[in-house]
């Protein structure tokens, strides 16, 4: 996810709160969504599509941060 970022992310991760946070809800969706597609942990369809949502809208939110964050370090 969003490699061109990997420095980035790690400083984000590192140093803001709020970053950190979203990064680490949006690594235990896609672990649980995983897992709910593998049916070792139940979930109807609904459910898992409900997660990917969120899962997607965290990563938008990640990415309008990275690329604020981008563009202040640019300057």
């Amino acid at each position: 996810m969003f490699s061109e970022y990997r420095e980035l992310i790690s400083q984000l991760k590192a140093n803001d709160r709020h970053f950190e946070n979203l990064f680490s809800k949006h690594h235990e969706l896609d672990q649980k969504i995983q897992l709910m597609e593998a049916h070792i942990e139940p979930a109807s369809h609904e459910e898992i599509e409900i997660l990917k949502k969120t899962k997607l809208r965290l990563k938008d939110e990640m990415y309008e941060l990275l690329k604020k964050a981008d563009s202040t370090q640019a300057v």
